[in-house]
């Protein structure tokens, strides 16, 4: 199918961005888990990280490169002291829960956004044993309390007032200043998406398009299907974006249409990767692709049977039988190949056949024995009379008529 991918590009303050910091305090560190440990996004790029075992920030990012050592060693310091106020966090909490001992731990999470419309927000929450504790109120600068054992915290907390004036401060001036420098650094990444419309016969006679954006980053994205000047939102089928586990992301849109009206369809994609709006419809296979697609089979089938002959005409001259069924060719337990598409079709849906569906198919396909008549009942483990002279048509036309059956029952599962 055409596929569609304009040339990425490096934008500034384009779309919307946010600087995300993430604390982990535990009361008993086991192995691979420290005391506190600290990260940073950029929207979702990891680009720092402190360990109190090793008691350095590290950069995590390539475009982290151009800052100087003084602010690695001014992130040092700043996440040493947040690691100390934590641990006497978490246990002042735990003896609010009557919790002496155990494995515990406090989460703190806190950042700002940056949105399209050039509005900017912040948030600030605090966490005990992974559920909510408190968070802070930005507008009337209080502490919420999330559970009734919280109400304690907040009391200690608004004790000292310059606790939530600080935060206001850092997530109103600070973060959003440090925020536009990491992405003019380079913290920014656009990859625009890969489009193409794929065609699936429905039950009903018609036909389902399918609309697929893979390979894009940011996560935000929008996909929609027209009819002419009209948005067809109610008859469109949508998933979510989901990570396409190398770093960017891939979703789809669907719909049904009648048969022979695919190429009145249109596709829409919106991504802050493209200066424009990406149009895409289902395009009908050339000609030239038809007859590749026609020819291919044939060579296919000719150099197989050309194979079989000459593994026929050894077979004639040892005397010796060839090995039955095709489960000798791929081997008993064949590992078929499937494409990364396959965990991502709807309703669970396979591109291939399974590896017993496919060796249940081989075995009515097999190629005939010497001795043994290709027929009706063939692969049940008849014998018949001797195969006919070469001027015999099913004689000597049926291991590639078997083949080519074999070829379009496999080829029916990429539709």
């Amino acid at each position: 199918h055409p596929t569609h991918q304009p040339p990425a590009q490096i934008l500034v303050a384009a779309g919307t961005h946010s600087l995300r910091y993430h604390y982990l305090a535990l009361s008993e560190p086991g192995p691979g888990l420290p005391p506190f440990l600290a990260v940073g996004y950029v929207d979702d790029q990891l680009f720092i990280r402190y360990d109190s075992r090793t008691g350095k920030a590290e950069p995590q990012a390539p475009w982290t490169a151009p800052l100087d050592a003084q602010y690695w060693e001014k992130e040092t310091e700043k996440q040493r002291t947040w690691a100390k106020v934590q641990q006497v966090e978490m246990w002042t909490v735990m003896g609010y829960y009557n919790r002496s001992s155990g494995m515990h731990s406090t989460q703190r999470m806190f950042g700002c956004e940056i949105q399209e419309d050039g509005r900017s927000t912040g948030f600030w929450q605090f966490g005990f044993d992974g559920q909510d504790h408190l968070s802070l109120d930005l507008e009337t600068l209080s502490w919420v309390s999330a559970e009734p054992v919280a109400v304690r915290t907040k009391r200690w907390w608004e004790t000292e007032r310059c606790y939530a004036e600080y935060d206001k401060a850092y997530l109103e001036s600070v973060c959003l200043t440090s925020l536009h420098k990491y992405l003019e650094l380079g913290g920014q990444r656009f990859m625009p998406p890969t489009v193409w419309v794929t065609k699936h016969s429905a039950q009903d006679g018609g036909n389902t398009l399918r609309c697929w954006a893979l390979g894009f980053y940011p996560q935000d994205i929008s996909l929609s299907w027209w009819l002419g000047e009209k948005e067809l939102t109610s008859e469109t089928e949508y998933v979510e974006t989901r990570p396409s586990g190398d770093g960017t992301y891939q979703t789809w849109v669907a719909m049904q249409v009648p048969a022979g009206a695919e190429t009145q369809y249109t596709c829409h994609v919106q991504h802050s990767s493209l200066n424009h709006t990406l149009v895409v419809s289902w395009e009908s296979p050339s000609s030239s692709g038809l007859i590749a697609m026609v020819i291919s089979p044939i060579l296919v089938l000719l150099g197989v049977c050309a194979v079989i002959k000459r593994l026929q005409g050894r077979e004639r001259r040892s005397k010796r039988r060839t090995p039955s069924g095709w489960s000798s060719l791929l081997g008993k337990n064949a590992v078929l190949p499937s494409l990364q598409l396959e965990r991502f079709l709807p309703g669970g849906q396979q591109l291939l056949p399974s590896a017993p569906q496919l060796h249940a198919t081989l075995r009515t396909l097999r190629i005939p024995q010497s001795g043994e008549t290709p027929g009706p009942d063939f692969g049940k483990g008849q014998r018949g009379r001797r195969r006919g002279k070469l001027g015999s048509a099913s004689a000597h036309h049926s291991p590639c008529l078997s083949w080519f059956l074999f070829v379009c029952l496999f080829s029916s599962n990429w539709e």
